[in-house]
């Protein structure tokens, strides 16, 4: 007997369940925190979302935890509780690695620059945005909530299965920005760029690091920082490009 059941809309084919439709660009991300309620938690292992099964599962068996669904609007549904605080991955050049300085607002993105100039919106690109020149001036200023925070981005293949495609890490961190020139310019150095071709793709580590320590005044600090370690140079047996 045929199957019919593809009929069932014909008659009002508007009210046909939209299928589920994932980004081209990254199968997946990989978080440091999540919320509980309406509080962030920081994770001591990576969390990772993606809206592919087959990628979730891999997921889980590269790096242990089990795929679960979660309450979000986005595609990726489903999220991964690893046991891992470190994995291997795959940059392919320094171009692979973004940072900025955002802040948002009700509407949105209401200050976004490098820390010297705007970025956008086109009509204020390039002019000064007034960000405090000290760090330290500036994280205070973001903390009040006056002031905007850094947004980087990581983009990466898994080294242990890279066919899986990109992934993405979005950090606020200000002890990553601190390093952020030098891990670029581990990137370029050990991928071989020049001033005429970037270079080509390293193994690196992407880590989750615990900070602990006592102040002068007894007090006992710890958090989370994420870590970017260079290893070596990447060579895969055939490209990256084929390999997604």
């Amino acid at each position: 007997m045929a199957n019919n059941i593809g009929r069932i809309w014909e008659t009002d084919p508007d009210s046909k369940p939209r299928e589920r439709q994932f980004s081209e660009d990254f199968v997946g991300r990989f978080r440091s925190g999540r919320l509980v309620g309406k509080q962030p938690e920081s994770l001591n292992e990576w969390r990772v979302t993606t809206g592919d099964p087959v990628v979730a599962e891999k997921i889980a068996e590269l790096m242990g935890g089990a795929a679960e669904e979660w309450d979000t609007d986005k595609e990726d549904n489903l999220e991964i509780l690893t046991d891992s605080a470190s994995v291997e991955i795959i940059i392919e050049s320094s171009h692979k690695i973004d940072a900025s300085m955002k802040l948002f607002g009700m509407s949105g993105l209401v200050h976004h620059c490098d820390g010297v100039e705007f970025l956008s919106p086109e009509e204020d690109k390039g002019q000064p945005c007034g960000c405090p020149k000290l760090l330290q001036d500036r994280k205070d200023k973001a903390k009040s909530g006056r002031g905007p925070k850094p947004s980087i981005d990581v983009v990466f293949k898994l080294a242990d299965a890279p066919e899986l495609g990109l992934f993405r890490f979005n950090s606020g961190s200000w002890e990553l920005v601190k390093v952020l020139h030098t891990v670029i310019a581990d990137v370029d150095k050990v991928g071989g760029a020049t001033e005429e071709a970037t270079g080509g793709p390293v193994r690196a580590t992407l880590s989750i690091e615990n900070v602990s320590y006592t102040t002068k005044a007894g007090r006992d600090v710890s958090y989370n920082k994420p870590v970017i370690k260079v290893l070596s140079t990447y060579e895969a047996a055939q490209p990256l490009a084929d390999a997604a």
